[in-house]
This record gives structure tokens, sequence and C-alpha cells, in this order.
């Protein structure tokens, strides 16, 4: 009996991690429920602290000694003078009258000969019709001038990215010590939402096409260093050892082994780098970038959503083509083409060069081929369509959006809204603490700790915690999405062949172009942005869970299957709980994606942190506010990575 009491005893007093979870919001609620109300630190939407005035009172000291300190002098006006002159060069190629002409310099027809033609020379003959195509349609849609600043722009930060980006990442990919210092550097610039690089390059750099260049090239530049130091350190060491062996260099390794056999990897990361560089230049349109962005956000500001929808389209055309164009670039990298098509291929880019020419000295000389017939209708019709789909929509089943909205925003959003806002900060910073601690890791705990204290001392409590609840609520639907079609396409090859396509289209996509639809169908609200979120953050999350699902050991499913376990039993019983370390994964993924969407979503009516950062862009004496919320999403955003991050270890 005694021997029996022991082992008793020893799981008493050892309850696990649920039973400690379930005991921590247990206690909380009761404190809760007594001291609601109580030391929250709300603010008003005009009010400022302390902080945020000394804030505004740095940003103006900056700007009277921008032209005297030394360090602008020198430093920051000298980057500011490069990066403003190469993008104005870009831009007076292609999108910007120029040189004394009422045109760019490359005209339309010169632009779409030269897409199509490095296209084709890249990737294959469908990926430059597709590319013409595309930029066809751009004009069509009555918005040339306006892609051709978004892509000049994106074009000058992913040039200067890979500048700097390509030689980092052969460095880290051949130097452990050097790779070991960039990763949680890189890690660090990827948890960032977009738009945090914005506020304090402004505070430098002012605003203009020059910020948005920088913060552009800051945020794209990540992806290729991994990509390229991924590549080469995952080179075949029986080649690497083969060179050596044959008195190669080390820059003869590099150049003649490392880099060739890395060259898909490479081409892929500068696909991703030019995905982000897109995602970003939309986003930098609130710091008065040209382009495509500045159309969406001024049309999103008077919820003008036909406007709104018909520069959305543009960016996503843009975006498909440079994906596909440079996903086909990665795929021919590892294709060994026969020699005869290389002869034909050879006669046909020489053709093509020539064609090319043609078309180029065209839209120099001509002003048919140099700017874009203005009175195309096509832009016109997409944009009354949409307004007269959206009052349709509006009208007919306002009913239907306007229950669920209601229902999501009563049931969901505005209990756990209470629930965080309204409790004491100091309860539920502690709460949150001894959560780490228990789910993840003490130094997961020590994190969540400081992050708190850090959010206490912006200034922005409430507002953070109002931005939390948005994002717990969105991130639960979006787990439910990802388990359930994750599940779905685990087990299924065809329907991985038939949705995976579609979820790597939506990928494609910026973030601006999420709000377009669901603004015409739910107006401005919290709900419209926490759906956006959800749809911009299942994709990932989904695809994580399939991959999780697909690589549970088919063994043991086969033993599972033959034991007599039916459908929804293998599901429960075996796939999920092996499948842990992907689902918490994928809990990382949709928390960190879906906190990106806080600023944007701050556009059609998120309120909290979004606002708060929206309108320090466009107020000076919020300036200060807003960069704090910008620090705010930051701290929010490392904290849940972290915790997450150790929960995944520790399941796994």
């Amino acid at each position: 009996m005694a021997q029996l009491a022991l082992p008793r005893a020893a799981s008493l007093r050892r309850p696990g991690r649920g039973a400690l979870v379930v005991g921590i919001l247990v206690v909380f609620l009761a404190l809760w429920a007594v001291l609601r109300g109580m030391h929250t630190l709300s603010l008003g939407a005009a009010q400022l602290t302390p902080l945020h005035h000394t804030i505004n009172d740095f940003n103006d000291s900056l700007g009277a000694s921008r032209n005297t300190n030394p360090v602008f002098l020198y430093f920051f006006n000298e980057i500011r003078l490069v990066v403003d002159e190469f993008t104005s060069f870009v831009q007076a190629l292609i999108a910007q009258p120029s040189f004394g002409r009422p045109v760019p310099l490359i005209g339309w027809l010169g632009v779409v000969a030269i897409v199509g033609y490095v296209s084709y020379a890249v990737a294959s003959w469908r990926m430059a019709l597709l590319a013409a195509a595309g930029f066809t349609f751009l004009g069509l849609q009555g918005l040339w001038r306006e892609s051709m600043d978004t892509l000049a722009l994106t074009l000058a930060a992913v040039l200067i990215a890979l500048l700097i980006g390509l030689p980092l990442g052969v460095w880290a990919g051949l130097s452990d010590r050097f790779h070991r210092i960039i990763t949680p550097v890189l890690d660090l610039m990827q948890i960032m939402p977009s738009f945090v690089y914005l506020a304090p390059l402004t505070l430098v750099f002012l605003i203009g096409p020059a910020s948005a260049t920088i913060a552009t090239l800051i945020y794209a530049a990540p992806p290729v260093i991994r990509f390229t130091a991924h590549g080469i350190r995952n080179a075949p060491r029986e080649t690497v050892e083969a060179s050596e062996s044959l008195g190669a260099t080390t820059n003869q390794t590099l150049f003649k082994v490392l880099l060739p056999t890395a060259k898909r990897t490479i081409v892929l990361g500068v696909n991703q780098t030019i995905m982000a560089a897109l995602a970003m230049v939309t986003i930098a349109a609130l710091i008065d970038a040209p382009g495509l962005g500045k159309t969406v956000v001024k049309a999103l500001q008077t919820l003008d959503v036909g406007t709104a929808f018909n520069a959305g389209l543009a960016i996503v055309v843009m975006a498909i083509v440079l994906d596909r164009v440079t996903t086909g670039a990665a795929a021919r990298a590892r294709v060994d083409t026969p020699r005869m098509s290389t002869m034909v291929r050879r006669g046909v880019l020489g053709a093509g060069a020539v064609l090319t020419v043609v078309a180029v000295y065209l839209s120099t000389t001509y002003v048919w081929a140099a700017e874009f017939p203005p009175d195309v209708p096509v832009g016109r019709w997409i944009a009354q369509f949409t307004t007269t789909a959206t009052d349709w929509v509006q009208t007919n089943l306002s009913s239907v959006t306007g229950g669920v909205k209601d229902f999501v925003t009563l049931v969901l959003i505005d209990p756990l809204q209470t629930l965080l806002t309204e409790s004491p900060w100091w309860l539920l910073a502690a709460a949150v603490v001894a959560v780490s601690a228990v789910v993840g890791s003490v130094r997961a705990a020590i994190v969540s700790a400081a992050c708190l204290l850090l959010l206490w001392g912006t200034g922005l409590w409430a507002d953070s915690m109002a931005t939390l609840a948005s994002t717990l609520v969105a991130t639960v639907i979006v787990l439910a999405l990802g388990v359930v079609f994750g599940v779905w396409m685990g087990r299924n090859r065809t329907v991985d062949r038939v949705l995976r396509p579609l979820l790597d289209a939506g990928q494609t996509m910026p973030p601006f172009v999420y709000l377009v639809p669901f603004l015409a169908l739910f107006s401005a609200s919290r709900f419209t942005a926490i759906v956006a979120a959800v749809v911009f953050a299942a994709p990932v999350t989904i695809k994580v869970v399939a991959d999780g699902i697909r690589g549970v050991s088919p063994t043991t499913v086969e033993a599972a299957t033959s034991a007599g376990s039916s459908t929804w039993q293998l599901i429960t019983k075996v796939q999920l709980p092996m499948a842990r370390h992907a689902l918490t994964l994928a809990t990382n993924q949709g928390l960190i994606y879906v906190l990106s969407m806080v600023v944007v979503g701050g556009l059609v009516g998120a309120g909290a942190l979004g606002y708060d950062v929206v309108a320090g862009f466009s107020q000076a004496q919020l300036y200060g506010k807003g960069l704090a919320a910008g620090a705010a999403i930051v701290l929010l955003g490392v904290m849940l990575d972290r915790l997450t991050q150790a929960a995944a270890r520790r399941a796994q």
C-alpha cells in the first residue's frame, strides 16, 4: 500500500502543463472579476504620454539639425542622396517624364517588349506571353504610370538588396561563425511587420521615394541572404571535396562549384526578395511612395471600393507576372536543355533582341508607343462594375454579412477584448508570464516579462491589448482553417494538387489587396480587418499543417488502420498528435502573419495600434505616438513568436 501511495502522491505534486494553465486562468478570472476596470492604462485617441512628446521633440530637433549635424551631412544625407538618385534614374527610364521629355525614356511598348524578352530569356515562351499580356493589361486598366512607379521602386530596391544580400549570403554560407551571427538578425527582420520599418526610417530619411526604397530593400534582403547561404551550405560534400582534391582554390571552388550548384536555390531567393519588395512598396504608400499603393490607400480612406479594386487587381497582376517569371527561371536552372533546342533558342533570342530594340526605339520616338492610350475604358469598367456589385451586396446581402459580422464581434471579439483591456495591467502581465513559463520555458517567460514591461513603457497598453485580442481571434480562426484544410490536403494527394497552387497564388498578393473584397462585403470595421488577416495568414498555416500530416510515419498509420481505427480516430489519435510540432509551428506562423496585417487593417477601421501607426504618418503631432505604436507591435510579435517557438521545441 505504501509503495502504491508514493507514485500517487508524486503525481498529485506534479500536475500536468494543461492543469497548470487552467489553474492560472482560473485565478486570473477570479481576480479580474474583483479588480475589473482598475489600472487599465487607457489612453484617448488624441492623448500623448511624456514618451510620445519626447519622440516628437526629438523628431523636431532632427529636422532642425538635418543640414548642420555631421552625422546627417556626411552619412544619412549621403545615403538618401545616392538612393534617391538611383531610384529617380529608374523612374526616369520607365515611369516619370525625364530628360526634357514629357514621357519616360522608354515608353510602354518598349517596356512590354523588354519584359517579354527577359521572361523568355530566363524562363520560357509561356512566361514571355504571360508577362507581355499582364503588363499590357496594366495599361488597359488606365494605371500604366502608377504601375511603372511601383515597378521602378521595386526594381531599385531589389537591385540594391541583391548587391548587399548576395555577398552576405555567400559569406554566411562559407562561414559558420558569421552564419550564427546573422541568423538571429534575419529572424528579427522577418518577424517585424513590414510597416514597422517605415516610421524609424522617416525619422532620418524623411518621407518620399528614397525612404520607401530603403525600407523596401531592408525588408526584402533577408530572403536572398537566407537562400544563398542555404544553397551553399547544402552543396554536395563529395563535389566540393573532389574540387579541393584537384587543387582548386577557394575562389575557384566558390565560382565553379558552390554557386553553380546553388543556382536554383539562389534564384528562388531572388523570387522571394522580389515578392517581399513588391509587398513593401505598396505599403510604403503610407510614407508618400508613388505608385499603385498610393492609389489603393487613397481609395480605402474614402471607401471607394471600385478604384481600390482596380488598383489592387493591378498589384495582383504584377505580382503574378513577377512570381511566375522568377519561379520559371528557378525551374529552368535545373533543366538540361538538348543541344538542338539550345541552338533554336539562341536563334529566337537573337531575333527577339532585334525586335525588342525596334520596340524600344519606337517607344522613344513616337507618342503612341511611348504613352499608353488614355481613353481605354477597361479600368473604368472594372471600377464601375465593382462599385455596382458592392452596392448590390451591401443592399441585398447586408442581413447575412451583418449577421456574420455581429455574431463574431459579439461572441468572440468583444468578450476577449473586454477581458484584456479591462484587466489591471499588472494582473494580465503576471498571468501571461506564468503561462509562458508553463507552456514554453523559463527563457520564454523572461522574454514575455521584458516585452510586457516595454509595452507598459510605450504608454499604449490598452491599445496593445485590443490589438492582441483581435490577433488571437484571427489566429484561432486561421488555425481552425489550417487544421481542416491541412488535414484534408495531407491525407489526399488530389486535394493537395488542387489547393496548393491556390495557396501559393494567395501568398503572392501584397497585404493591401486582401482588404478590398472584404471592405465591399462588411464595410469598415474591426471584423473586416480580422477577415482580411485570416485570408492573408491561412495559406501558410494550411501548408504547414498539411506537410506535418504527410510527414507522419506511414508505418504508424498502417498499424493504426490495421488495428481497426476509424478515420476520425486515425486523425485525432494518431496523425494530429504526431504532427503537434507542425501544429505549433503553424500557430507561430499564423500569429506572425496576422500581426503583420495590423496596420493595414487600421485603414479600414481596425483601430488600436494600427490606427495609431496610420495616424502617426498622417498627423505630425501624433508622430511620437505612431512610432511607439510600431514598437508595441514589434514587442507583441517578439513575445508571441518566442512563446510559440518555445512551445514548439517543448512539444518536439
